[in-house]
């Protein structure tokens, strides 16, 4: 934990300020609380302050998971296969996915990812939008003449203005209308799965949690 923290703090300056807030406001609400409803009684007060720290811990460990994971993000934003690691890693239950493009230009290594879930299918593109969206449409007829009543949805993740960064790829594909029940889920991913998937060596995506800060120059 402590060297997720250091790494968390290197890469994110804000992040102590953030954990600090997230441990100290539930003890000052309980120690508010305790005065409030259980004034002169020390027994009642220990309580209160005691689920106070127990309620910042447990706020003080979320706070730094999420803050730990958008700073590894941000180590692996514009790598081939950052895409692949959040999609291994990040995605709720009820979505399918690889962490292997199922297209990449061979030349700039731009790719397209493919997953299904409640929402229906959503491509990713992994670069420039200028170069990946001729890809992602040629992604978009291949699996709509398998499956034309399942919509198709897009996301542009690369150096452009509104792309989606990294740690917002899971929120913003839960943003799409569900669609599509859990059987009906599984029954889609199997029918497109026979587009087949792509075979060139590009890496695959890097487990964002394992990455290890830098040394100080």
């Amino acid at each position: 934990m402590y060297q997720v923290f250091k790494m968390t703090k290197r890469y994110d300056s804000r992040a102590v300020w953030y954990l600090l807030l997230a441990f100290l406001l539930p003890i000052g609400v309980s120690v508010v609380l305790a005065v409030l409803i259980t004034p002169g009684s020390v027994i009642g007060i220990v309580l209160y302050v005691i689920s106070g720290v127990l309620a910042g811990a447990l706020a003080f460990l979320i706070v730094l998971g999420r803050r730990a994971e958008r700073a590894a993000y941000g180590q692996i934003a514009g790598q081939p296969g950052a895409v692949g690691a959040v999609l291994k890693s990040s995605l709720r239950r009820g979505w399918t996915a690889s962490e292997m493009p199922v297209s990449v230009s061979p030349k700039t290594q731009d790719a397209v990812y493919r997953a299904v879930g409640r929402g229906g299918i959503v491509l990713i593109g992994e670069g420039p939008k200028s170069r990946t969206t001729r890809m992602l449409e040629d992604e978009r007829r291949k699996v709509t003449r398998l499956v034309p009543t399942v919509p198709v949805n897009m996301l542009f993740v690369g150096p452009d203005t509104g792309s989606v960064p990294l740690h917002r790829i899971p929120r913003e594909m839960n943003k799409f209308k569900r669609t599509l029940n859990k059987g009906e889920i599984y029954a889609v991913s199997n029918r497109i799965g026979s587009l087949g998937k792509n075979n060139l060596p590009i890496p695959k995506g890097v487990d964002p949690m394992r990455v290890r800060a830098g040394r100080p120059r």
